[in-house]
């Protein structure tokens, strides 16, 4: 009987290639924080001496960091390769919003690759990969998940009227409402997943909001900050950096309450970024000033330029011996994650997947001196369609090509002030051939849309909203957010949806989300600091824009109905075939004048 013992513990085990060593021993957990919209220079051990990071900076003390860490200059990008191993352009992610931000059914992401591992996968916070099957967390291999919908809280697919504070989150895509702040309650979720699982290897993905805006953020962390003069730090600043406090206080407690569960050992905890800082770095109308810390590095949030994407990377794992402080100063990105996380677990990646552009960074953990004249691209396209050059960055060790142009060396030259193009053609040519490779690689499905399905059993009625529209004019505008919405917005613009099966369907056209239970034509209250102590800005009263028509057009039906003006909806009953197609729907003013709903629920009867 103990030989059979011995030879299950061989199975449940794996041989694990270290920085130093060779050892046998359990799986790793594996624990990822990424927050939103936080950049390089908002932390301390950056040097930046006004924001408070205390836990991150000592997790820094005992962390591997990739000091030249890249991701895509905006959220969704970002978190479609990080979660894939591939270009964001591939797989159909270049937009955070206009139905470019739902990733393709096709690729297998990062929990998928877990779970196939037999490990137990939970998902906290922001996904905005998709907010419809199969896109959602729920559907790409996440076995539990407490996510907001959208981009961000208070977008125009997540739950009506949330506000950071004692919010209604989608658990395992079904809506529950929750206490506290926003970090707060994804952080206590998270723990408790992990408690739930401490005694068999998990993947837990904490990917905060914060401290993306609207910058809500509770009085106590925003009272750390308030007195500091405006020509150092703007209102908005306070704000943020009283957001990034209140994560890094979250992150502080994971830590302790890995301690406790003695499970600290032998989890990987990693802690990033998603782009550049939104408000850490920023011009001020006010003050005339550009406020703010930024490593030196010239961009922010959106731009090619360094400040735009290179971001924070720490990694520690004691039972891999990764646990002292060391810069790895390799060019390195979001696509490696994946594969090095592979490598470290001894687990495969994803089976019927599609190939990784991302590679193993393993090998430099164990040989820091490793040289690597690799290439990798990061842009930011944020169009309907995919544009060849725009907001790029060709990057190999300390070169810089921006938008096929300009050329920096970064070594000598951090803020990107004195273009080399001229003086190094040569160098030029290298990195504009790779580039033409790259873009003939990453916009093969460019011309493809992303559609989504209709009348399948795993979500029935399906709910569209005008986040997921495809523009239809050359200046784009999409109402994603909840202001929008209240504001009265005009959204334009078609949905990419594919009829799952031939039938019977009911569309209903609806101003506000069903949840709110408003009507079409009425207003809504403002929501105030005094309603929710926090709050940035007032949220606004819903205005009654007057509707009479609602119309719709699909598959060659084109139908419209006056309605009453006391209704939440107007109900459309049609027989579709099935395949895809573009499907858009309107309601129309006393004047005539033409809004895109921004809620569209379509259910197969």
């Amino acid at each position: 009987m103990k030989y059979a013992k011995f030879f299950v513990l061989l199975v449940l085990t794996i041989v694990s290639c270290t920085a130093k060593e060779v050892k046998i021993e359990t799986k790793p957990n594996v624990v990822l924080v990424i927050t939103d919209d936080q950049g390089y220079g908002d932390l301390g051990i950056h040097g930046n001496e006004i924001i408070k990071t205390p836990n991150i900076d000592a997790f820094h003390s005992e962390s591997y960091h990739l000091t030249d860490f890249h991701v895509g200059p905006t959220c969704a990008p970002t978190r479609s390769g990080l979660m894939t191993g591939r270009y964001a352009n591939s797989v159909g992610v270049w937009h955070t919003v206009g139905g470019w931000s739902l990733l393709r059914q096709q690729e297998k992401t990062m929990a998928d690759m877990f779970t196939q591992a037999g490990y137990k996968t939970g998902g906290y916070g922001k996904w905005h990969l998709g907010d419809n099957y199969p896109f959602r967390p729920e559907n790409r291999g996440f076995q539990e998940t407490v996510m907001h919908g959208g981009g961000g809280v208070y977008q125009t697919p997540d739950y009506w009227g949330n506000t950071y504070f004692n919010d209604t989150y989608f658990k395992n895509g079904k809506p529950q409402k929750y206490e506290g702040y926003c970090t707060d309650v994804f952080f206590d979720e998270a723990t408790e997943f992990i408690k739930k699982n401490k005694d068999e290897p998990f993947f837990c993905y904490i990917s905060t909001n914060a401290p993306h805006g609207p910058y809500n953020v509770p009085l106590e962390y925003y009272n750390m900050y308030k007195d500091i003069d405006e020509n150092t730090l703007s209102d908005t600043q306070k704000r943020f950096y009283g957001m990034i406090t209140n994560v890094d206080d979250n992150f502080g407690k994971l830590r302790e309450t890995l301690e406790e569960l003695k499970i600290a050992d032998n989890t990987i905890l990693i802690f990033m970024t998603d782009n550049g800082s939104a408000a850490g770095y920023k011009y001020d109308k006010k003050t005339k000033k550009t406020l703010g810390f930024n490593a030196g590095m010239k961009g922010a949030k959106g731009s090619a330029y360094e400040g735009g994407h290179r971001v924070p990377f720490f990694i520690h794992w004691k039972n891999g011996n990764i646990t002292t402080s060391k810069d790895f100063s390799q060019l390195t990105a979001n696509l490696d994650i994946m594969p090095t996380l592979a490598e470290l677990c001894g687990i495969e990646l994803p089976k019927n997947g599609m190939p990784i552009d991302g590679k193993s960074l393993v090998p430099i953990f164990k040989n820091p001196e490793l040289e690597d004249n690799r290439m990798l691209v990061t842009d930011s396209q944020r169009l309907q369609e995919l544009k060849k050059w725009r907001n790029s960055s060709v990057m190999q060790n300390k070169w810089r090509l921006i938008n096929g142009k300009e050329l920096y060396n970064i070594e000598s030259d951090k803020g990107q002030k004195n273009n080399l193009a001229d003086e190094n053609p040569v160098k030029v040519k290298e990195m504009r051939d790779f580039y033409e490779k790259w873009w003939k690689q990453v916009s093969v499905q460019g011309g493809e849309e992303v559609y989504i399905p209709i009348g399948t059993k795993f979500e029935n009625p399906t709910t569209l909203t005008s986040h997921d529209l495809h523009s239809m004019k050359e200046k784009e505008f999409y109402a994603w957010n909840q202001v929008y919405t209240r504001n009265g917005a005009i959204a334009e613009g078609y949905w990419s949806i594919d009829v799952a099966e031939a039938g019977d369907y009911e569309i209903s056209l609806r101003r506000y989300p069903i949840e709110s239970g408003l009507k079409i034509n009425t207003t809504t209250p403002k929501i105030t600091s005094e309603d929710v102590p926090g709050l940035e800005k007032t949220i606004p009263e819903g205005q009654n824009l007057g509707f009479v028509k609602a119309a719709i057009k699909i598959q060659g039906i084109e139908d419209q109905k006056e309605f009453a003006n006391d209704s939440e909806s107007v109900n459309f009953n049609v027989k579709l075939e099935k395949g895809k197609t573009q499907f858009e729907a309107s309601f129309f003013n006393k004047k005539g004048v033409e809004y895109a709903a921004y809620y569209v629920y379509v259910n197969k009867k």
